[in-house]
């Protein structure tokens, strides 16, 4: 049965309501099984027939797994896979935060985005390939920013090659439509790399100087998939780059209270994910 039938049962049914708002996507524990159908935006969307990232797999590992936040479309766990098997054959295993929960949809704290099973978060820091970290410590390890913010540059002993080969082969994927990462770090690139074609996928955002933030297009699978507006033409190696750096320079030097983000919210999303949510919560053991 696909979502778009499942919408419409939805809305014929008057039993069906937004009763399940708040943090009750986070209290979900299953994905909706079914065929896998994104729905909705990256910011403001849902999931079903989501898939369960294996926590430990060639050359990867899943971080915070407590979160039960390693759920995404069957594409975002391949992407994974490959990503994990190009670590593993230059000796490394990544770190993997979060993607999405089991049916998407707002998280109660962290990430607005991550809602629609497409986004991923892969730590810098990584392990050699033949360690495996103990599930106490993919609890407590913590990320570890690669940047000198105040000084606007790289932090040359916490960087590595490997981190530039783990961008690089994420920005070749034919899945992914963008990764986000420090204006930094991505300032570095552009005046490191002699071929800078595939820095056009690296759009420069707040934080990410401890993981970038991989996001896969829409799948032809997903006709209810919003996707975003298309990156602009080039390498992205401009004077808007150098303005994203000036101000987190700035920022670091002269940083402001921190203000707590309210969670994203739940008001608005569509109609389908509310049965999803309904269905899903009712499966709950």
């Amino acid at each position: 049965m696909t979502i778009r039938f499942i919408t419409l049962l939805f809305l014929l049914s008057a039993g069906m309501t937004a009763a399940h708002a708040g943090n009750a996507w986070s209290q979900v524990r299953n994905p909706l099984v079914g065929q896998p159908e994104v729905i909705g935006s990256y910011a403001n969307g849902c999931i079903a027939g989501a898939v369960a990232l294996p926590l430990v797999g060639d050359g990867y590992q899943v971080m915070r797994a407590s979160r039960n936040r390693y759920y995404g479309h069957p594409l975002l766990i391949r992407f994974i896979e490959q990503q994990g098997q190009q670590a593993a054959a230059g000796g490394s295993r990544l770190l993997i935060g979060d993607l999405g929960q089991p049916r998407g949809g707002p998280m109660p704290n962290g990430h607005r985005s991550h809602q629609s099973g497409l986004d991923v978060d892969v730590w810098f820091l990584q392990q050699p390939r033949d360690r495996i970290l103990s599930r106490a410590d993919t609890e407590q390890v913590n990320m570890r920013s690669v940047v000198r913010a105040a000084d606007g540059a790289l932090n040359l002993s916490r960087w590595s090659p490997h981190y530039r080969d783990a961008l690089k082969f994420a920005a070749q994927s034919p899945y992914v439509e963008r990764i986000f990462v420090n204006a930094i770090i991505k300032q570095a690139l552009c005046e490191s790399e002699t071929d800078r074609s595939w820095l056009h996928k690296l759009r420069p955002w707040w934080g990410h100087d401890a993981h970038f933030h991989v996001r896969l297009a829409c799948p032809s699978d997903s006709a209810q998939c919003k996707s975003q507006n298309p990156i602009p033409l080039g390498d992205g190696c401009d004077a808007d780059l150098g303005n994203w750096v000036r101000d987190i320079v700035q920022a670091a030097r002269s940083p402001k209270p921190y203000r707590k983000p309210k969670p994203p919210s739940v008001e608005n999303l569509p109609a389908a994910c509310q049965f999803v949510l309904s269905n899903a919560a009712q499966a709950t053991p």
